[in-house]
């Protein structure tokens, strides 16, 4: 007699099982995925530095423009992202604890400051095209980074101090509660200044590749950060999903590949435009 549906869905689900298992718990594996992330992120940040320098090529009487800083943190990030999961297992080692942290958490920081440039470009354009003054919006970005990352320090310094789980657990749900901020940033800019490109004439021109521009790179950055919002949820309550050990590649692979590096390869794509060179087009820097 076959053997019935129920029955070999529970031999799918143990074989799948026993693979998971099998994998995080193989030195081998691990090593692996975490060497492939870190060819990941070297590759995002040689685009990410190869963009820079045909910016910096083709316009540099301007200086460090926010094009320029976005392409320049990029490389940072992912460099450092690259150069840590290399090391991924001599990471694990470090002492005190708390360096572990650091390293591990600090890039997402500058990810964090990376895109919410983007957002801050984005409401300078909205309110600079609505005859709206934007002098309090650069003072604003630098002070709500100020404040971020002298909480998390606080933090890291107060884990150093008591090394105890409620407070791993409060710095992943803080960090849940910045990733939800950006994505509420793209959503509310990336949204304003799509419905106000709407409103332009039809015959404008780039008002469609500028459409699509802010459509999709706002959405890719809103999703990423609700999607690593919702995850540091997880990883803050949930043993199972924790990131931080060396024995979760699979969920590590998958994490950093949806909320980081797709993200960031799908945008450094989008916005791989370069600027027109001096004397063709009047190019304005945002200071």
């Amino acid at each position: 007699m076959a053997p019935s549906v129920p029955k070999v869905t529970a031999v799918v689900v143990s074989s799948a099982s026993n693979w998971w298992d099998e994998v995080n718990n193989s030195a081998l594996w691990q090593d692996w995925i975490f060497h492939i992330l870190a060819f990941l992120y070297g590759l995002v940040a040689a685009v990410a530095l190869i963009q820079l320098i045909r910016i910096e090529c083709r316009v540099p009487e301007y200086g460090w423009t926010t094009q320029k800083v976005f392409h320049f943190l990029n490389f940072l990030v992912n460099g450092v992202r690259s150069a840590v999961f290399t090391f991924r297992r001599s990471v694990q080692h470090i002492r005190p604890e708390v360096l572990q942290h650091v390293l591990l958490d600090l890039p997402s920081l500058a990810f964090f400051t990376t895109y919410a440039l983007l957002v801050l470009f984005w409401a300078e354009i909205y309110y600079q095209a609505r005859a709206v003054s934007t002098d309090r919006l650069r003072p604003s970005f630098y002070a709500i980074n100020s404040v971020i990352y002298s909480i998390q320090i606080a933090l890291w310094l107060l884990f150093w101090w008591k090394p105890i789980q409620p407070v791993l657990v409060l710095s992943k749900l803080f960090f849940a509660g910045v990733s939800f901020f950006a994505a509420l940033g793209f959503l509310l800019y990336g949204g304003r200044l799509f419905l106000m490109l709407q409103r332009f004439p039809v015959e404008s021109r780039g008002r469609r590749k500028k459409l699509q521009e802010v459509g999709y790179v706002a959405t890719i950055c809103f999703s990423c950060f609700l999607v690593r919002c919702i995850m540091m949820c997880f990883n803050a309550f949930d043993k199972a999903a924790d990131l931080d050990v060396l024995n979760h590649p699979i969920l590590n692979f998958l994490y950093y590949l949806l909320v980081e590096i797709i993200p960031s390869s799908l945008v450094l794509f989008i916005l791989r435009k370069l600027p027109p060179r001096r004397g063709i087009t009047q190019y304005h820097p945002i200071h």
